[in-house]
C-alpha cells in the first residue's frame, strides 16, 4: 500500500453499479473504498490506463475443488494442498469471495463421500483462517434430500460461522437435470468408473424415497438454515409448482433452474435466480437444459455462477447480451453478494468492501492485479520502472 494506509488506481474504466467511468479514479483506505470519481487529480500508484477496474467476483457455486483433489479418478491430492491450490486458480481468476460448492453425500464413485466432504470442509475452514488464504473461503453445504445420513451432516455442519449457503438437492434419474440412469452415470469420470450394479442400487435407494419424505426433509434443513440466519437455494428446479411451494417453504435461491417456466416461476416469486457462467460461455447446457443466453433475454437471471469453471466468471462479462458493463458485471459481484447477505461486497462504491481487480481486456482477457480487503493479493507482471 502507498501513502501508509492508502493505494489510488486511476486511468481506468472503473465499473460502478450503475455505470462505467472512463478515465476513473478509485482510492483504498483501511481495506474499504473511500473514493471513486472521473478524472480526480490525485497521485497515482496504480495506473489502470487501458485496462478495466472491477469489482472482485462472488462465486455462490463453485465445486472445481473437486478437480483438485482428484486431477484423475484413482490420483488423490491431500486436501490441504488442494484447497490452496484452488485458493491460488479462483484468485487468477478474479474470483475474491468463494463459497465452495460441497457435496454431503455418498456417491458410488468413491470420490464423494460424506466422509471426505468433512475433511474438505474443515480443511477449507483451517485454511482460510491461517492467514496464508489469498481470497476469502465460504461453505456452501449441498444437501442431498435422498439421503438421511445428508440431512443430519447438514444440519450438523449449520451452526459454523464459515458456511454461507444451503442447497436442496435431489439427484435421482427422472427428476431435474438428469432424465437416466445413463444420464446420471456420466457425472461421474468418465461413466466407466462406476460399477453398474452399484450405480443402479443408488438409483434404486433414491428412487425408493416417497415425495412426502423429501418435502419434510427439506423443510427440516429450510427451518434450522433460516434460524440461524443462512440462505437456502433449490437445486435442478424442473417444476414451476415446486420452485412456488419451495418459495412459500422459505428458500431464497433458484440455482440453476432446468427449464424457462421454472425461472420464471422463481422471478415471480421474488427468489434470486443463479445460472452457470459456463453455460453462457459455452453458448448452452451440456445437458441440454435452459441455455444462460435465453434466461438472461427473458430477464430471469439475478447470479451467474462458476460450477466449475472459475475463470468463466471473467469471460462470462465478455459475452454480449445487449445490456451494459455494469449490468453483465453485477451479475459476478454484487447480484452474488446480495443473494448470500454479504451487501458490502461487489460494488465499487464508498464504504465498501475493497475487493478490486484489474482486467486487460484485449485478446483473452485477464485479471492483472486483485486486492482482496484492500491488499493486493496477485499481480502478474512489475509496474515498469520497479514503482510499486
Amino acid at each position: 500500500m502507498s501513502g501508509g494506509d492508502r493505494t489510488v488506481l486511476a486511468g481506468g474504466r472503473v465499473v460502478t453499479p450503475s455505470e462505467t467511468i472512463e478515465r476513473g479514479t478509485l482510492v483504498i483506505r483501511d481495506g474499504s473504498i473511500e473514493r471513486v470519481e472521473r478524472d480526480a487529480d490525485l497521485p497515482t500508484d496504480v495506473d489502470t490506463g487501458g485496462r478495466l477496474v472491477l469489482p472482485g467476483f462472488v462465486d455462490i457455486h463453485g465445486d472445481d475443488i473437486e478437480r483438485h483433489l482428484f486431477p484423475r479418478a484413482d490420483d488423490r491430492v491431500p486436501a490441504e494442498r488442494a484447497i490452496q491450490l484452488c485458493d491460488q486458480a479462483n484468485v487468477a481468476a478474479g474470483v475474491t469471495t468463494k463459497c465452495h460448492a460441497l457435496a454431503f453425500e455418498n456417491a458410488p464413485d468413491d470420490n464423494r463421500s460424506l466422509a471426505l466432504t468433512e475433511t474438505v470442509t474443515d480443511a477449507i475452514t483451517d485454511f482460510d483462517a491461517s492467514g496464508r488464504a489469498l481470497s476469502d473461503h465460504r461453505i456452501h453445504l449441498r444437501c442431498e434430500l435422498t439421503s438421511p445420513e445428508s440431512i443430519g451432516a447438514v444440519c450438523d455442519r449449520l451452526d459454523d460461522a464459515s458456511v454461507a449457503l444451503v442447497s436442496l438437492v435431489t439427484h435421482v434419474p427422472g427428476d431435474g437435470q438428469f432424465d437416466s440412469a445413463e444420464e446420471y452415470a456420466a457425472r461421474y469420470e468418465s461413466g466407466g468408473s462406476v460399477a453398474s450394479d452399484r450405480m443402479h442400487e443408488l438409483v434404486r435407494r433414491r428412487r425408493a424415497v416417497p415425495a412426502r419424505t423429501l418435502r419434510a426433509r427439506a423443510t427440516r434443513v429450510i427451518e434450522q438454515a433460516t434460524e440461524r440466519g443462512v440462505p437456502v437455494a433449490a437445486h435442478d428446479s424442473a417444476d414451476p409448482d415446486t420452485v412456488v411451494q419451495r418459495a412459500e417453504a422459505g428458500i431464497d435461491i433458484c440455482e440453476f433452474p432446468v427449464n424457462l417456466a421454472s425461472a420464471r416461476a422463481a422471478n415471480a416469486a421474488g427468489l434470486s435466480t443463479a445460472m452457470g457462467a459456463p453455460n453462457l460461455v459455452r453458448g448452452g447446457s451440456i445437458w441440454d437444459n435452459l441455455s444462460t443466453q435465453q434466461a438472461i433475454r427473458s430477464g430471469t437471471v439475478d447470479v451467474l455462477c462458476s460450477d466449475f469453471r472459475p475463470h468463466s466468471l471473467l469471460k462470462s462479462i465478455f459475452v454480449e447480451t445487449d445490456e451494459p458493463l455494469a449490468d453483465r458485471v453485477e451479475r459476478v459481484t454484487a447480484g452474488p453478494a446480495s443473494a448470500i447477505g454479504l451487501d458490502g461486497r461487489g460494488r465499487l462504491e464508498p464504504g465498501c468492501r475493497a475487493d478490486v481487480l484489474v482486467v486487460d481486456p484485449s485478446g483473452e482477457p485477464r485479471v492483472e492485479r486483485a486486492f482482496v480487503g484492500g491488499e493486493e493479493v496477485y499481480r502478474t507482471r512489475p509496474q515498469p520502472n520497479g514503482s510499486d
